[in-house]
């Protein structure tokens, strides 16, 4: 059993497939096949029932999915430690959900580098879902996500909450209107993140609270699609407080029953805080404490 082996095993769980592994690893998908054969071979178990163009775990590989996640963990951790000593400075590999990094993350990790020059960030952005299983899989050291994250191998710490707000175009008839009901929007156009996004899920479950049926009429994995399409009269939406900056032309109205999303850090709870990793996290909590 080899450390790469396990590497792409994970990375087929994660994704599903062969393919999109092999896409994702950037390796050709025969030399991924390979390798699997030779783990499955070594080990005397099939690991994936093979359904199409998906697959699914055996329970042979079920079991060995837990532990390979611990050994990556485990790896991950000590060649970030050699690192360090080898270069003089630590590497810190963070997850950020696309609605967080570039209202929060991106315009203030400037003020990061200047006050911890030795720490070298490397970003990744994803997906809530996708960022769990990479740190889980040891790729990243922390994610910034919106919680809860209702894992036992996963510790989340809340920095801030914030509110959600209806944004429309800047001539609509509810511009510079006192608190609005979403249930009183039955006619208009919403625009969504697609599914996977948790601001999606945060913005349907204050229209379920408001008992409000909205007609999506557009959906995207780009805010600023959102912003553009609400600039140019095509619908309403609603939008995290920390991207007001990016609706310019656009109208911000909040809502009656108000709602909030919490926003925090996550590590796996099997990996050691790192001294970069406490750094990183005492920024963030200052970082929230001005929201």
């Amino acid at each position: 059993m080899e450390i790469h082996q396990l590497r792409y095993f994970c990375a087929i769980v994660r994704t599903g497939s062969f393919t999109r592994a092999a896409d994702q690893l950037g390796i050709a998908q025969p030399s991924l096949s390979q390798q699997i054969k030779r783990l499955e071979k070594n080990l005397g178990s099939a690991l994936f029932e093979r359904l199409g163009r998906s697959v699914r775990l055996t329970a042979s590989g079920e079991g060995l999915h837990k532990m390979a996640l611990g050994i990556l963990q485990q790896v991950a951790e000590a060649e970030s430690r050699i690192a360090a000593l080898n270069e003089g400075y630590a590497t810190l590999r963070i997850g950020v959900i696309p609605t967080i990094m570039p209202y929060f993350i991106a315009r203030n990790i400037g003020d990061f580098t200047r006050r911890y020059p030795r720490v070298n960030l490397l970003f990744r952005e994803e997906t809530t879902s996708q960022l769990v299983q990479i740190l889980q899989a040891g790729e990243i050291d922390l994610a910034v996500v919106s919680l809860p994250i209702p894992k036992a191998d996963i510790v989340c710490s809340e920095l801030f909450r914030e509110e959600l707000l209806l944004v429309v175009p800047r001539k609509h008839p509810l511009s510079g209107h006192p608190p609005v009901n979403l249930r009183d929007l039955r006619k208009e156009r919403l625009l969504l993140l697609k599914e996977g996004h948790c601001l999606r899920d945060d913005v349907l479950t204050a229209c379920t609270r408001a008992k409000a049926e909205l007609r999506s009429v557009f959906e995207t994995n780009q805010m600023e699609s959102i912003f553009e399409l609400v600039r140019s009269g095509f619908g309403l939406s609603v939008i995290p407080e920390m991207a007001v900056s990016h609706a310019s032309g656009c109208a911000l109205i909040r809502l009656h029953h108000k709602s909030y999303r919490r926003i925090g850090y996550i590590r796996a709870r099997r990996h050691l805080v790192s001294k970069p990793m406490r750094e990183f996290a005492d920024w963030l909590r200052l970082l929230g404490k001005k929201q």
